[in-house]
């Protein structure tokens, strides 16, 4: 029986693809590959950002750094290439990292670098939503 593919936020796990250069690793969601193959991404890397990088949040339609540089090009290069992966693997399951400007499901930064959240999507899970693939977070599993 083949098992179903999950499209994951790389550094959920273990990858050291954060802005800062370290993950998010979770145990919970690694525990996963025994029944489901994981597929790792990072929209940010695919976007064509680097890490390390500047911390980057959503402000309105906008993604913008921390000292106020626009990086809503790559955010949004990142997404499609994302779902260009779910096509190719037939992907309908995505689990993303909760409250990055990338991944957000529900609800993300502010803008402010405050820590203030917001409801919200984060632009590959806004995106990958519009194309009909279920998006859980770390705190759903």
């Amino acid at each position: 029986m083949k098992k179903e593919k999950i499209l994951v936020s790389a550094c959920l796990l273990g990858i050291n693809c954060k802005y800062d250069g370290t993950s998010n690793k979770n145990e919970k969601i690694l525990k996963l590959a025994k029944n489901y193959i994981l597929i790792p991404v990072c929209p940010e890397i695919l976007g064509g950002l680097s890490i390390p990088r500047e911390p980057a949040e959503q402000k309105g339609k906008r993604v913008i750094t921390k000292s106020g540089k626009d990086v809503t090009k790559y955010f949004e290069k990142g997404a499609k290439e994302v779902l260009k992966i779910c096509k190719i693997l037939k992907i309908k399951k995505a689990i993303l990292k909760q409250k990055s400007p990338s991944c957000g499901c529900g609800k993300i930064y502010d803008g402010t670098f405050s820590g203030r959240l917001i409801k919200g999507d984060g632009v590959t899970a806004k995106l990958l939503k519009r194309n009909k693939i279920k998006i859980f977070t770390e705190e759903d599993i």
